[in-house]
């Protein structure tokens, strides 16, 4: 039996009971010390949980917990009827513990709603694989799968493992993952993650990556582990919780005792601490502010946007600047080559060479070097390629059948001291060189993503400065920015350049503002763990990202930020809505159970009332 089921089965037969207390006592004439063992079972039936949850907060170290504050409030309502000339409180110590276990379902239900949103990641995963040993297909636990292993996923099931179709052409599901509802097209060639559906053919898949390390894996431990991270809003509830509870309790003595001794009737003011105490359990906003956040991230991974915490969520909100990388983040990453400039080579053997060199970089423009070379590197024309070596910032080196060659940017044949020719067309400009000799040179181009206009017309309407980054010529990074609307760009910089740019601008921010890193996860690592918010655009598939980033967004998109920061906004707004609305009734009502207006009924509806009202708000961060 599930714990909703059980809330409602025990507030149901402790209101019968309750009920049938009331009736026994109008119709009969028992004695006081009957009618308190006859109330006495529904109070314990009711208030049951609240006793065991409160010993397990003592052993803990935390003795002033909400279910404390119940049980001595509830306990005194029950007991003042014995003393002998006072009016019997029994129904009201019931009510205070039977109204607290309704307020609680409420809890129980709006975190249920709020984790069924984040268990729905769970099914992301496949619990099965076909393995291909042999020509022969078994079926097995994902978590036996090896790479190098061959798997044959068919029409309708869930892909459970990364790798490389490498036989097949179907369409998939990428929602789960994604958050994006339009079909992706997969062939031969192409990576795929674990969590896509396979809607139409069947496809081979070569397996990549082991089962924990897998992309599903991977974001449902991200997100299960969220809630770790508090924001600033929920460290301050439990400050807050910490440090009014016991002054509450001290209150509640002092109402009950010093008004006694001076005035004497102190069973009035004993009345009056106790419902001071109901008033004062802060369990509105012990509750509430938590399941805000808690509903934000839900709600965020249905749009395949990733926060790694509260914090994060919280953070996104308060951002004064935001740099971007240019390449794969601004625009699309995917180069073209659209001149070959050769000298002393044909056109051909100039790419021929620079593909062998570029093709252990996964460098976007290196990659798109070798795509534009079709022929097999270990056949044509013999050549070994040895000692390849990646230059950050520069390009790449390596041995050609012995021969050293350079192919990079022109900060690279300045270094190498190589006489190079300059090109005068826009683009990407990949120069191939040996140390004493210069081939010529290849230009490579790309082209802006379709939504980063919007994304960043967004941010300059909204006061957010936006500032570009990029290792690319100045001409090319300068076009791109007034494409865009960006003012503030710089180009030519190395990666230990970008890192020493955010450092000075964190140094130099204002007003406890944030400053937002954008980057595609390749190369930017460094700057996405400097920045107060490292934000990873198109995180699928990126290790790095998913390890470096705080916040995720699964599409490759710009305009997944704007959701990200809206569902932020959203969040906080109804976070402080909670914050404010509980504090604000609490004063209230404790002024007037101090004076002695508000009784013990009123206490318990000013309490839990606020509480169900404050939870019901919170389940608004879902949406």
């Amino acid at each position: 039996m599930n714990e909703e089921k059980e809330k409602i089965i025990q507030i149901i037969i402790s209101s019968i009971l309750f009920v049938l207390a009331i009736i026994i006592d109008k119709l009969t004439e028992l004695s006081m010390i009957k009618m308190f063992v006859i109330y006495l079972i529904p109070y314990i039936l009711s208030s049951y949980d609240s006793f065991k949850e409160a010993h397990e907060g003592i052993k803990e170290g935390n003795i002033f917990n909400e279910n404390v504050l119940m049980i001595v409030a509830s306990l005194g309502a029950m007991f003042i009827g014995l003393i002998p000339d006072t009016k019997p409180m029994f129904a009201e110590g019931i009510f205070v513990m039977l109204f607290y276990q309704v307020g609680e379902l409420f809890e129980i239900i709006a975190k249920g709603k709020s984790e069924k949103e984040v268990k729905s990641l769970m099914s992301i995963r496949a619990d099965y694989a076909n393995l291909e040993i042999d020509n022969e297909i078994k079926k097995v636990s994902p978590k036996d799968i090896k790479i190098g292993n061959i798997i044959v996923v068919k029409p309708g099931e869930k892909v459970p493992l990364d790798g490389i179709v490498i036989s097949g052409t179907s369409f998939v599901d990428t929602l789960a993952i994604t958050g994006e509802s339009v079909p992706r097209t997969i062939k031969e060639g192409d990576s795929i993650y674990s969590g896509y559906i396979n809607n139409e053919g069947t496809l081979k898949i070569k397996v990549t990556k082991l089962y924990k390390d897998s992309t599903a894996s991977r974001i449902i431990d991200l997100v299960k582990n969220a809630t770790n991270k508090k924001s600033k809003s929920e460290k301050f509830i439990t400050k807050f919780s910490k440090i009014y509870t016991p002054i509450v309790i001290l209150l509640a003595l002092v109402i009950s005792i010093i008004p006694s001794i001076l005035l004497g009737n102190s069973t009035t003011w004993i009345i009056r601490g106790l419902t001071f105490l109901v008033v004062s359990c802060p369990c509105a906003l012990v509750i509430s502010v938590p399941l805000s956040f808690f509903g934000g991230i839900g709600g965020a991974s249905k749009k395949g946007i990733l926060f790694k915490g509260s914090e994060y969520l919280e953070k996104i909100s308060n951002i004064s600047t935001i740099v971007f990388d240019k390449t794969g983040t601004l625009t699309e990453g995917i180069f073209d080559v659209t001149a070959i400039h050769p000298k002393d080579l044909n056109e051909k053997e100039l790419l021929h060479l620079a593909a062998h060199v570029e093709k252990e970089s996964n460098h976007p423009i290196a990659l798109s070097v070798v795509a534009n070379y079709t022929h097999d590197y270990d056949i044509v024309d013999g050549c070994k390629v040895d000692e390849v070596k990646e230059l950050k910032g520069y390009g790449v080196k390596a041995k050609v059948n012995g021969e050293t060659i350079y192919v990079g940017n022109e900060k690279l044949m300045q270094k190498e001291k190589i006489d190079f020719k300059p090109c005068k067309n826009i683009g990407s400009i990949i120069h191939i060189a040996a140390p004493q000799k210069y081939y010529g040179h290849i230009v490579i181009s790309d082209k802006i993503k379709s939504d980063s206009k919007e994304a960043i017309t967004y941010f300059n309407k909204n006061n957010i400065k936006t500032i570009m980054l990029s290792g690319d010529k100045i001409e090319i990074v300068k076009q791109v920015a007034e494409d865009l609307g960006i003012k503030e760009y710089y180009g030519e910089l190395l990666p230990e350049e970008k890192e020493r740019f955010i450092e000075d601008l964190i140094k130099n921010k204002y007003n406890n503002k944030n400053i937002a890193f954008v980057g595609d996860g390749i190369n930017d690592s460094p700057s996405l763990a400097l920045a107060d918010i490292g934000i990873s655009l198109g995180g699928i598939g990126q290790d790095i990202a998913i390890e470096t980033a705080d916040v995720i967004l699964m599409q490759d998109k710009l305009s997944s930020l704007i959701d990200g920061i809206e569902i932020s906004k959203r969040t906080l707004r109804i976070a402080k809505e909670n914050i404010i609305f509980s504090i604000l009734i609490k004063i209230i009502t404790l002024i007037l159970a101090g004076l002695g207006i508000a009784n013990m009924w009123m206490a318990v509806f000013a309490d839990v009332g606020v509480t169900i009202i404050a939870v019901l708000n919170s389940m608004r961060a879902l949406k």
